[in-house]
């Protein structure tokens, strides 16, 4: 008989484990890894057993950063906040919230993935405590490095184990995902292939275009829905999923950044967007974007000439918006220069109106050595107004 009985089964199981991977397809694992890349917290609503812990093992592997569960369910407020403690001289020096464990380990390395598991299952005083630590990622007196993603799993009220509708406040720091399986993938990984989350790269030589993009598409939509730009649904339920506020088009247009500077495809930009501001506003913005159409701003600034002003308003206006971003972004003269240029030509196509707000701005961005460009002319009466000429 064999010293140790189970060694051969522990063989067998190791085996069992060394699968190998390829790149998934599935929108919500890009959706996933566009928002960890974006380092937005996510939140992984999904039936218990179907992969959300395993995933997450998979994903800090892929990012060789370290992984700490934590079941938000079993914890008290003070894991989250801190426990007091008192040093020789409180008067002077105050009282430290001592951080949990996993918190220091993750400051000591300096980046990482923490996953909070059950969230749903977690008290309102629990998850009052978890606030700071989702959006600002403070735990105790501890500020976790920036570097530290946050993701987050929950199971429908009807399916947790003493379940709780998440409390607005929380629900809204977080890009909703719903987590499904799918059963060609469970069956393909049976037989050893899982699919692997691939972070996207973001290419820094589009980074000032796609953030000038990304601004003109969002400040472009919320000029012309300007009721979405904070609605907070009416039922528990839907208040506890996402929906749109001023912090969570933060998130989008992070999203949206992150997504043009990179090779995300539409259908992961769209889902969490969806995540992030809930369906109706996500869908509407969608589509918003896709019939916009705009032009890369940094090409425009570079042949301003060439450029012709979009027919209609709202794409002049969400245009107009991008290129003075874009230059903002990367402030030269010559680009200075070649925005007003392009504004010269809202003025040429009868609708200086709205360039109005792009003018203002665009002049407060004036060197102080920078002459006047004669395509500022039809503004100057504007902007004498406004103060923004110095």
């Amino acid at each position: 008989m064999s010293a140790d009985p189970l060694a051969a089964a522990d063989q067998l199981i190791a085996r069992l484990s060394a699968t190998r991977t390829e790149p998934a397809t599935n929108p919500q694992h890009e959706a996933l890894a566009l928002a960890v890349a974006a380092n937005l917290p996510v939140l992984l609503w999904g039936e218990p057993g179907i992969g959300k812990s395993a995933g997450m093992e998979q994903l800090a592997q892929g990012l060789e950063v370290p992984l700490e569960t934590v079941i938000a369910s079993v914890h008290e407020p003070s894991d989250f906040a801190g426990l007091p403690v008192v040093g020789e001289n409180p008067a002077n020096t105050g009282v430290t919230m001592a951080p949990p464990d996993w918190a220091v380990r993750l400051s000591g390395a300096g980046r990482g993935l923490v996953f909070f598991d059950e969230l749903s299952s977690a008290p309102p005083a629990v998850q009052a405590a978890l606030l700071r630590v989702v959006l600002e990622r403070q735990v105790g007196s501890l500020r976790l490095p920036g570097e530290v993603r946050v993701v987050a799993a929950a199971n429908p009220p009807s399916s947790a184990a003493d379940g709780w509708h998440l409390s607005p406040p929380l629900a809204n720091r977080f890009v909703h995902l719903d987590w499904t399986h799918d059963p060609r993938t469970v069956a393909r990984g049976m037989a050893g292939t899982w699919p692997q989350l691939t972070i996207p790269v973001v290419d820094p030589a589009r980074i000032t275009g796609a953030l000038a993009q990304a601004r003109g598409s969002v400040s472009g939509f919320l000029s012309a829905r300007p009721g979405l730009v904070h609605h907070m649904p009416a039922d528990a339920e839907a208040r506890g999923r996402a929906w749109p506020s001023p912090r969570t088009w933060a998130m989008a247009l992070r999203l949206m950044a992150v997504a043009y500077s990179c090779d995300a495809s539409g259908e992961a930009l769209a889902t969490a967007l969806v995540g992030a501001i809930g369906d109706g506003a996500g869908l509407e913005l969608v589509s918003y974007v896709d019939e916009l159409d705009l032009p890369d701003p940094d090409l425009v600034l570079a042949d301003p000439d060439a450029f012709a002003l979009p027919g209609r308003g709202d794409r002049q206006l969400a245009f107009l918006t991008a290129v003075v971003a874009a230059v903002q972004g990367r402030l030269t003269r010559k680009r200075w220069e070649a925005g007003w240029a392009v504004l010269a030509k809202a003025v040429d196509a009868g609708v200086p109106d709205v360039a109005a707000k792009a003018a203002t701005d665009l002049a407060v961005l004036r060197e102080p050595a920078w002459p006047v460009p004669s395509s500022m002319d039809a503004f100057l009466e504007l902007l004498e107004l406004s103060g923004a000429l110095r």
